[in-house]
């Protein structure tokens, strides 16, 4: 069994370098398009897809309902695949937060796993709540699934499986809107329960 990750579409605050994270954003028509682009690549090639699951911020679960629609597979909200929230730093670029909240930003720079921004949550929290949600896809789902996340969820597991530093998941995993990472299950599952997180 494979899971495809799939970062959504686009949205206008993807355009303008904005800090989405809980803010529910919509796609814009862009992000439509490449959503209608990524159903036809999976509906045309040997994906398999038996599952989708989602995101239910609704610029992932309409890219999911896009492809959902097209392959004729309902999607699945699942609770733990939203983005990361980054509390008060949500809707400022990431220039302007090193510059409004120097001291809060150089704290979580220098230990980004762990360190909590202002009202938001780590990546540490993030991958508490994203691995048992995952752990369950996995368990109840036959053949191959589809998970129509964020940027955060896919770098921060990404990062998680291979371990490699969380500090350089931008340079090491950055996805752009709708691309798709493939994991196979049984090295994701393996990690997760050797990690005791199921």
């Amino acid at each position: 069994m494979k899971l495809y990750f799939v970062r959504h579409g686009e949205t206008d605050w993807n355009l303008e370098s904005k800090i989405q994270g809980r803010n529910d954003i919509p796609l814009n028509a862009t992000g439509v398009s490449q959503a209608e682009q990524l159903a036809m690549t999976l509906k045309m090639n040997e994906y398999d897809i038996k599952a989708i699951y989602s995101s239910r911020l609704k610029r992932a679960l309409v890219t999911a309902e896009i492809v959902g629609k097209a392959l004729g597979i309902p999607p699945v909200v699942k609770d733990g695949l939203q983005e990361m929230s980054l509390g008060s730093w949500e809707g400022f670029t990431w220039p302007q937060v090193r510059e409004l909240f120097a001291d809060e930003y150089q704290c979580w720079y220098q230990n980004r796993r762990y360190q909590v921004p202002p009202g938001g949550e780590s990546y540490q929290q993030l991958l508490d709540r994203l691995l048992p949600a995952l752990a369950q896809i996995m368990e109840e789902t036959e053949g191959n699934a589809l998970i129509v996340t964020h940027s955060a969820i896919i770098m921060t597991l990404m990062s998680y499986v291979y371990n490699t530093p969380f500090e350089d998941m931008a340079k090491n995993y950055k996805t752009g809107n709708t691309g798709i990472v493939e994991l196979e299950k049984e090295e994701l599952y393996k990690k997760i329960i050797q990690e005791n997180i199921s």
